[in-house]
């Protein structure tokens, strides 16, 4: 594992910027390699990870820069929950893990720093300073993976009956004994013109 100021570097480099949600989501994701004895996410360990992202903003580059997951490597998996939390999944030992940042670390930053007037600023050195467990709640889990959520799964690529594109992963609905992609089984995201 690298030190949180060399961490705090990479992830500046891959995100843009470094913020409050950067710090946070650089030390959430120490915490959870911390809890699953994992020493080298991004490095040896990195085929034995994969890791469940419950938002979709800053804290989520930072999770990427410390465990090394990645969405086109698919050992990075987003769940839109809106939350600022990851379940980290050590595929070796067979265990899980859910971390998730507590409400009251901005108050606590307010305690901490009150002299800091900038809220982004404050909580980038609060979040630095606090102790884990004033940060974050953690639970041990289960995560119920199939095959085809593996990194390196290869499995047999469908062709949907309606549109004709190719489905990959299993992510097909069959319907009246019709393969049919997800879009065209009406969960559809986009609206053709």
């Amino acid at each position: 594992m690298l030190t949180l100021p060399e961490y705090e570097t990479l992830a500046a480099a891959a995100h843009g910027h470094l913020c409050a949600g950067q710090i946070l989501g650089l030390r959430l994701a120490i915490h959870a390699m911390e809890l699953l004895s994992i020493e080298d996410p991004a490095g040896q360990d990195r085929k034995r990870l994969v890791t469940f992202v419950e938002i979709d903003r800053c804290a989520t580059d930072a999770i990427s820069v410390v465990t090394g997951c990645r969405l086109g490597k698919r050992a990075l998996k987003f769940r839109d929950f809106g939350k600022m939390a990851a379940t980290f999944v050590d595929l070796k030992a067979d265990r899980a893990v859910r971390v998730a940042a507590l409400e009251s670390s901005k108050r606590r930053a307010k305690e901490l720093f009150p002299e800091i007037a900038e809220k982004n600023l404050q909580q980038m050195a609060a979040y630095r300073a606090m102790p884990p467990e004033e940060l974050f709640d953690h639970q041990w889990v289960r995560v119920a993976m199939g095959p085809e959520e593996f990194p390196g799964y290869k499995g047999a690529r469908r062709v949907c009956a309606k549109c004709g594109e190719g489905i990959n992963f299993e992510r097909f609905v069959m319907r009246e004994d019709a393969v049919l992609c997800r879009a065209c089984a009406g969960e559809r995201y986009y609206r053709p013109l």
